[in-house]
């Protein structure tokens, strides 16, 4: 069993000079912390030339699939020198008590929207892969109710907003086994010494073996063929991969009733790209209400995770933003990991990314949030 790996983000190099880093919650629930990587602000104003504008604001939503939020660290350090980074940290369901009660994809629309409002408005969200749905949905949400709190832009990366377009291996299973397959085969009980015993979860466990197996049967050596095939093309090197792969041995739970309506609602009846997504079964998600929030999507070319146009479909459900408010990139020669990880990431994803949100970052917004904090 690997443990929950820290974040291990002590500075980042601006202008060339070392500004320290200290990993806090900002904003905290049962289900989930919203680290801000806070920059030491003398040395951050040391760092940077007198009059600069406050770093736009970055809250990157982590994936809830089976991994710590630290499974980012490479998407974090990636965006640390340009942005004002927060994440959001999910909690491990083995942990958490029965008492607690429930956690499903409208608990989890609920924290994605409550951490962008804390953060303030104009901030930018990026959502990795799982999140992709939920967050689109969340900030749908804002956009019809006119939320002074919405973000100025949002990126999806690998994300399954329509799973119906170059459906992969995950998909064709999710799609294959009827939902009470699901039911009875991937969720077990918590038990004991966890603070969770007794709760049903889909535990991390039982996600890694899937994927671990999902190609390459029972082959000596298939967890590390998989591995490499996930890291395909990201231009790190064996050692980064090594520390890669034991960061993708952690894992955590997730509570049964999440799990399964995302296997129904995203990836058997994809509710969301289908116009029939709603939120607690009665108000309806329609992202056509989005006039001004800013949209890209990056997908990776050889993805075997979420496969081409599963992302770009983001485009075709925001019917109301302006053209010039869209951008969509494809990265040559990267897996479903070097979308957010590796060489790659680093050098030609992120600063695409970059780019794009200076193109809509609002200073006095980002001015008004630092005077808050």
């Amino acid at each position: 069993y690997y443990g929950k790996p820290e974040w291990g983000i002590e500075s980042v190099k601006i202008n060339s000079a070392p500004v320290p880093v200290t990993p806090t919650v900002a904003w905290r629930s049962p289900w989930c912390n919203m680290v801000h990587f806070r920059k030491d602000p003398d040395a951050l104003a040391f760092a940077r030339k007198p009059g600069a504008a406050p770093l736009p604001r970055m809250l990157i939503v982590a994936p809830l699939s089976g991994h710590y939020a630290t499974l980012l660290r490479g998407t974090v350090e990636g965006f640390l020198e340009t942005h004002d980074v927060y994440i959001a940290d999910w909690s491990d369901a083995r942990m958490a008590p029965v008492w607690l009660g429930r956690f499903d994809l409208d608990d989890y629309m609920d924290h994605v929207r409550k951490m962008i409002s804390h953060i303030g408005p104009g901030a930018h969200v990026l959502a990795v892969c799982q999140p992709g749905p939920p967050v689109l949905a969340a900030i749908s949400m804002m956009a019809e109710d006119d939320d002074p709190n919405r973000p100025a832009s949002m990126t999806f990366m690998g994300s399954p907003i329509d799973t119906r377009r170059s459906p992969t291996v995950p998909n064709e299973l999710a799609e294959e086994q009827s939902f009470e397959w699901f039911q009875e085969n991937m969720i077990y009980t918590v038990p004991g010494p966890y603070p969770g015993v007794f709760r049903r979860v889909y535990p991390g466990f039982v996600q890694l073996a899937s994927f671990m197996n999902m190609n390459w049967g029972r082959h000596v050596d298939a967890q590390w063929r998989f591995f490499n095939h996930l890291v395909e093309g990201d231009g790190d090197n064996a050692g980064k991969h090594r520390e890669f792969y034991d960061e993708y041995l952690s894992v955590l739970d997730m509570t049964e009733e999440f799990y399964l309506q995302t296997i129904l609602r995203v990836f058997q009846e994809h509710h969301l790209p289908r116009g029939i997504m709603k939120y607690r079964y009665s108000r309806q998600i329609r992202p056509e209400k989005i006039r001004d929030v800013a949209l890209m999507t990056v997908e990776g070319e050889k993805d075997d995770i979420s496969g081409i146009g599963q992302t770009q479909a983001a485009h075709d459900l925001c019917t109301q933003l302006p053209k010039e408010m869209q951008l969509d990139y494809i990265q040559p020669g990267v897996g479903h990991y070097g979308v957010f990880n590796g060489n790659r990431f680093r050098t030609e994803i992120a600063p695409r990314v970059t780019e794009f949100t200076r193109r809509f970052t609002h200073r006095e917004l980002d001015e008004a949030a630092l005077d808050k904090v």
